[in-house]
């Protein structure tokens, strides 16, 4: 029988939107361009044509290094329609990096856009068994002009190369130690993470907005939702806190997603005040703790918007969600495994753990096949089924859970454990301070039995305030219990982030903090 092409990715999230409502406009770019569902996809279509005129294969492993929007919009659709499998690359990577993950995921064709022009130069000489490169944005030397290909192109349906349990993707890791893994999904996988909608309210009105985010895990987070559900998609390159309060209000958008550092910057900021940002009315945060602190603030700037959590890994995309706003639930919780997910908490022996801590376990359709050319790695995460990334938590007796953190974030100051975001969160309802971070640090510099931590507290006050360390040392002292009191307090200009997003801040690196300011600490 022949295999449905809703199985593919990309028909599924764009063709059916051509099909359902071909004249609404599915995507505006930069505030500059409107395209319809059924522009967009004729155009994803001619691109795909080109890039089967310039030889790409389905399952041909094609290294995608994309920083403009649209082109990861519209090159990774075409890829998924092929069947070839998208290595869905990081801009912000180092020469080094790139290189290394381009060689191990085997990638023997490279497409990239013209912002990526130098890194591109500097790491082709590498690459020898890349044997095909295509640009977007005008012709070069011994590469394939994927824009010339792509007009003179058939905007008709292409060949449908993938399906189902077919790898559609590499997805890689933050990569915060060592080098990314390269996580596998397939159709099937992340057509269950466009599914998300399904547990958070939306319209025929509603606009997602966005920014450069969309490249990696954030394609099957962000836009693949946006279209599946029959969202506007407001595509932006900047998507810091200053463009945001610019294109949320020009574009009406009621719908993002973002990580909760972001808007600590943005209302760390007085800046913000000024803004209209009535038209938001669902903010989904996640990937990192949203403490309570924040959330209040949220809810006081923003109290037209609805607030929902969301907890999951690239290895299992948005599995648990839950409203933050209405009293529905605790608020320390993230919510509940959404509609087709599970989600459990396991002990030492992988005994199901009820309101006791024990390691996360998601599983779903949404779930990854596996680390690409790491069995064993693969082998200790997943676990009859389960992913078990190494997250703590407590699930309740109804299915809501509370997220502890990483093991090797606990603290443990005076023979008890804590998660630094209990921490965090005691800072920020600290007058004068926009966002904090907390790392352990070994009481002792060397020895296996060096266990007992010092705590070390990070600050960055918010525009126009003067902070004190040690009165913010005192402060903290006088309201938190003896294991969670700060040994030391640094203001900083800023605290350290990855580079994942456009503009704004990434998940916070705790690490980091750990670096530059330990040495500040005495030795008992």
């Amino acid at each position: 029988m022949a295999r449905s092409p809703f199985g593919n990715y990309g028909h599924a999230i764009l063709t059916a939107g051509a099909l359902r409502t071909p004249g609404k406009v599915a995507l505006t770019y930069c505030g500059r361009t409107n395209i319809t569902y059924d522009g967009l996809n004729k155009k994803v279509n001619r691109v795909a044509h080109a890039l089967l005129e310039a030889g790409i294969r389905p399952g041909q492993r094609v290294a995608s290094l994309l920083n403009e929007t649209l082109n990861v919009a519209e090159v990774y659709l075409a890829q998924m329609k092929l069947g070839s499998v998208v290595c869905a690359l990081n801009p912000y990577w180092p020469e080094d990096t790139l290189a290394q993950v381009v060689e191990r995921s085997e990638c023997t064709a490279f497409v990239y856009d013209a912002s990526v022009e130098r890194l591109v130069a500097a790491v082709r000489p590498r690459l020898p068994e890349v044997r095909l490169w295509l640009r977007v944005g005008g012709p070069a030397a011994d590469t394939a002009d994927l824009d010339a290909l792509a007009a003179a192109a058939a905007e008709d349906e292409p060949p449908l190369g993938g399906h189902g349990d077919d790898l559609m993707a590499l997805f890689y890791t933050s990569g915060t130690t060592g080098l990314p893994k390269a996580v596998r999904h397939t159709h099937a996988s992340s057509l269950a993470s466009a599914q998300i909608w399904l547990d958070i309210p939306h319209g025929a009105g509603s606009v997602m907005g966005t920014g450069a985010i969309i490249w990696g895990i954030g394609f099957p987070a962000l836009v693949g939702p946006a279209f599946y559900a029959g969202m506007r998609l407001v595509l932006e390159q900047d998507w810091g806190p200053a463009n945001f309060r610019t294109v949320v209000p020009r574009e009406r958008v009621t719908h993002v997603s973002l990580i909760p550092s972001f808007f600590s910057a943005l209302l760390g900021l007085d800046e913000h005040a000024g803004a209209d940002l009535s038209s938001l009315t669902a903010i989904v945060l996640g990937g990192e703790p949203l403490l309570p602190s924040l959330r209040e603030k949220i809810m006081k700037r923003l109290p037209g918007a609805a607030i929902f959590s969301y907890y999951g890994q690239t290895e299992a995309p948005y599995t648990c969600i839950g409203r933050q706003d209405d009293g529905s639930q605790d608020i320390t919780s993230v919510g509940r495994a959404r509609t087709s997910t599970a989600v459990r908490v396991t002990g030492p022996d992988g005994e199901r753990l009820v309101d006791r801590v024990g390691e996360i376990n998601l599983t779903g359709p949404n779930l990854m096949q596996g680390y690409d050319g790491l069995p064993d790695l693969t082998a200790q995460v997943l676990r009859d089924g389960w992913y078990v990334g190494g997250d703590l938590g407590i699930l309740d007796e109804n299915g809501f859970l509370t997220v502890l953190g990483r093991r090797e974030d606990a603290i443990l100051k005076g023979g008890v454990w804590s998660q630094p975001s209990a921490l965090e969160d005691a800072a920020l309802d600290l007058d004068g301070v926009a966002e904090a971070g907390v790392v352990g640090v070994p009481a002792q510099p060397e020895g296996e039995d060096a266990v007992e931590q010092r705590v070390l507290v990070a600050v960055v006050p918010r525009a126009g305030a003067s902070l004190d360390p040690e009165d913010l040392r005192a402060r903290l002292t006088a309201r938190l219990p003896a294991h969670q009191t700060p040994d030391l307090v640094v203001v900083a200009d800023e605290l350290p982030h990855t580079q994942d997003a456009s503009g704004g801040p990434g998940k916070l690196l705790r690490r980091e903090i750990r670096t530059r300011y330990a040495d500040r600490l005495e030795r008992p």
